[in-house]
């Protein structure tokens, strides 16, 4: 499985990493993207089995990114990792196409959880 992680801080992209490795992820590829643009033209080149976004970054924004994708009919399973969380983003998320809204902080267990209905 391919999996393409979008976050602005460099930190955080290896955070998620070592958690989905944790999570039962280690023999897939992640790949990462430090923002949504650099994220739209990663998914145009070949569009991964799954995008772990975070909302707020520079440049394209998570939901801008999903957005994109939805309005160019690119199909690819996609769920936000962020910190922030009100019910109107979870709203935004949901009605853009998201699967799943995941709140840091998170663990391995979460992750799993998620991801095992999600990739099923």
């Amino acid at each position: 499985m391919r999996i393409l992680v979008v976050d602005d801080s460099k930190a955080m992209r290896m955070i998620v990493s070592r958690v989905l490795r944790q999570a039962g992820h280690g023999d897939d590829t992640i790949e990462e993207a430090e923002n949504g643009a650099q994220a739209l033209e990663i998914i145009r080149a070949g569009v991964p089995d799954l995008v772990l976004s975070d909302w707020n970054m520079p440049e394209m924004t998570g939901i801008e990114l999903l957005r994109t994708l939805q309005a160019e009919k690119i199909a690819v399973r996609f769920g936000f990792v962020t910190s922030e969380h009100t019910p109107e983003m979870r709203e935004q998320a949901i009605a853009a196409g998201a699967l799943f809204l995941i709140t840091k902080p998170f663990t391995p267990e979460g992750f799993q959880e998620v991801l095992s209905s999600t990739l099923a």
